[in-house]
């Protein structure tokens, strides 16, 4: 069996990835603009028909309650993306550039660091979320989900920035007298001059696949207010009957966290 050239997979990822690009900044654009493409303000209930099927005139349908699902959807689409937003920024300090600048410490204190975040990187970071929700409250999901995501970036940047500094250029040009302050402020910016697009992709992605499964469990949005995963729990008692409730709000989620994952790079998956 051939295998495919060098060249050509590096085509085939970077084509994946601009279109990851392309399809983020469309749902990016539509979440903006939940206000302006929507039908009904959030939360509008009794708009239309109760439970009825997509037509022209709901698009989407209705649900139990008589809600465009429609506008409930781009709607669900906004809070979904201000909260994953919130934590992605989370993820990218906390994780990314906290990991770049630990790796910098005391040697003794750099392995600590290294070894006490390494241990919250190894629990799933949904139960991890879970665990922060159940010990503050609901109306911080994000910033939970923000720090369960942030150990494994944390690792990732602690290691690249510890084989940069441990690299046969950082030792010469220790040796010539260039400071450590200088050393660190280079590798910080190579680091996010390189790979910020990819890392706040990635952090986006896995930060949405948190929010969305503890809003789905009860666990995140607090009602008025409904995300993409609390729109799926609701409607979960029709998932036969009433199909439309579950299947577009699904979708929206599945293509933001998808086109995250191909702008991030298919290399890294869902790890932040």
């Amino acid at each position: 069996m051939s295998r495919a050239s060098p060249v050509g997979e590096m085509s085939l990822r970077t084509s994946l990835r601009i279109g990851g690009w392309c399809v983020l900044g469309l749902v990016v654009v539509a979440a903006l603009l939940n206000d302006f493409l929507a039908h009904v303000p959030a939360g509008g209930q009794l708009t239309g028909p109760m439970s009825a099927p997509p037509s022209d005139a709901y698009p989407f349908g209705t649900d139990i309650l008589g809600r465009d699902v429609y506008s409930e959807t781009l709607h669900g689409l906004w809070v979904t993306m201000w909260q994953a937003s919130m934590a992605m920024l989370i993820v990218v300090a906390a994780g990314s550039l906290l990991g770049a600048l630990c790796a910098r410490l005391p040697g003794f204190l750099a392995a600590a660091m290294r070894w006490i975040v390494g241990v919250f990187a190894a629990i799933p970071a949904l139960l991890l979320a879970l665990l922060l929700i159940g010990l503050t409250s609901h109306a911080l999901a994000a910033v939970a989900a923000g720090l369960a995501a942030a150990p494994l970036s944390f690792v990732r940047a602690f290691d690249r920035a510890d084989v940069r500094g441990n690299s046969s250029h950082a030792v010469f040009a220790r040796a010539t007298g260039i400071s450590s302050g200088v050393l660190l402020r280079r590798d910080i910016v190579s680091e996010f001059n390189a790979g910020i697009f990819p890392i706040l992709a990635r952090a986006l992605a896995a930060v949405t696949i948190i929010l969305s499964t503890v809003s789905f469990l009860g666990f995140g949005t607090v009602p008025p207010s409904r995300d993409l995963g609390l729109m799926i729990s609701a409607a979960r008692t029709g998932y036969f009957d009433a199909w439309w409730t579950v299947l577009f709000p699904a979708l929206a989620l599945m293509l933001l966290i998808l086109s995250a994952r191909l702008a991030a790079g298919l290399d890294e998956g869902e790890r932040p």
